[in-house]
């Protein structure tokens, strides 16, 4: 008898059919003698539904109110998977996130998980019953329900796996594993059977949907080992794990394009120093998330910066910034016709040569870098929207990810 925990994303139960398929699957498992805790998402675009419901009635909404609302579309999965395994004669329960002993800090919207109280799950699980849990939610201090930002299931089934000490965690989505670039625009992009933890975390980071970051940050620091699969069939997935030294020989392991960022130049900033503090603690205390920044040499006592923010936070970032301008002067113009571009793989920290291919293989395409960014595992560069499909194609090749 093993202990599993699944995973199952919004696609996955997207509608009344698909709920029951992945009960048959369930059902499959659980009568082999495993103990299972399943945690489900919402079904696909009652998230986006929901967000669009709250903004024709408030433009700004209370991100409070908004986990008020968000938590219900699994809510409403939970409920409906677990009748349909009381239909097929399995025994099942379903808990929210609070129910399931989740506490969070205070922070709505985007909440991270600090304990794990898995005392009741334990309870159900030794009477046999498979345990139905709503991911990307739980409840803070205060009694207040918070959610865990986008994709925060995958969260909720790595923070799970670690808390009852699963002994196998499965992702079920709707593509069968990792792949070198999305097989949707990249037509020979291939599926790895392994990939290391700090591999996926930069390609989550960078724009692959497959993973939400911080529970690839999770899985890493608790170590969990977790399958991404599909659960349309039951090919095998990619295993996600800690490094080994043969991931190295690969140069670059995937090549990522975010399409959901907004380029922010701000311009004729005082020259000296606490200026850029003042700008970015204002973002920070609005809880937004700044990746690549480039400040340019300051001239006649003034300088521009320039950053990258998630789209979806672009009108917070308008409204966070408008005080700190008004301390050092300046003012905020923002792109959205921009995209993000990034080629990761562990053995770009013993090999060579890997921006020379990529501006190589970019510049022959005819595609400008308007920024660039560098870690040690990864290249990211800022392109024209229009071209970013076209250039991960374009570099792809380049680095001949499709014979891995």
């Amino acid at each position: 008898m093993a202990r599993i925990v699944q995973k199952y994303g919004g696609t996955s139960v997207g509608d009344v059919d698909r709920i029951k398929n992945v009960a048959r699957r369930i059902k499959e498992i659980r009568d082999a003698g495993n103990e299972l805790v399943v945690v489900v998402s919402a079904r696909a675009g009652v998230t986006n539904e929901l967000i669009a419901r709250a903004k024709a009635v408030c433009p700004m909404p209370s991100e409070r109110e908004m986990d008020q609302l968000l938590s219900i579309g699994e809510q409403e999965t939970i409920a409906l998977t677990a009748m349909a395994l009381h239909g097929i004669g399995v025994e099942a329960v379903s808990y929210t996130g609070a129910q399931a002993g989740i506490f969070t800090d205070k922070v709505h919207t985007k909440a991270k998980i600090k304990t794990i109280n898995a005392a009741p799950l334990e309870k159900d699980l030794e009477s046999g019953k498979v345990i139905i849990v709503a991911g990307f939610q739980g409840i803070n201090d205060d009694g207040q329900i918070t959610t865990l930002g986008r994709g925060g299931s995958d969260l909720t089934a790595i923070a799970l796996a670690a808390a009852i000490k699963a002994d196998k965690c499965e992702i079920y989505t709707d593509v069968d594993g990792v792949y070198t670039a999305d097989p949707r625009v990249v037509k020979d992009a291939k599926k790895l059977s392994e990939i290391s933890y700090d591999e996926m975390l930069e390609l989550a980071s960078l724009g692959s949907k497959v993973m939400q970051t911080r529970s690839v940050e999770f899985a890493s620091k608790y170590d969990v080992v977790f399958e991404v699969r599909s659960s349309f069939n039951n090919n095998p997935g990619t295993i996600v794990k800690q490094e080994v030294a043969y991931m190295e020989k690969v140069l670059v392991r995937g090549v990522a394009v975010d399409k959901d960022q907004a380029k922010v130049v701000v311009s004729n900033i005082a020259d000296k120093p606490g200026t850029a503090a003042t700008v970015f603690k204002a973002l920070a205390n609005a809880n937004i998330n700044v990746d690549m920044i480039v400040q340019n040499v300051g001239r006649q006592g003034v300088a521009n910066l320039t950053f990258t923010v998630p789209l979806s936070e672009k009108d917070k970032a308008v409204a966070a910034l408008a005080p700190a301008l008004k301390e050092v002067g300046g003012e905020a113009t923002f792109d959205e016709a921009i995209a993000k571009l990034s080629v990761v793989g562990v053995g770009m920290r013993t090999h060579s040569g890997v921006a020379a291919t990529l501006f190589d293989a970019l510049a022959k395409a005819g595609v400008n870098l308007e920024l660039i960014s560098t870690s040690e595992i990864k290249i990211s560069v800022v392109i024209a929207k229009a071209q970013a499909d076209e250039a991960a194609r374009v570099v792809h090749k380049a680095f001949g990810l499709e014979n891995l």
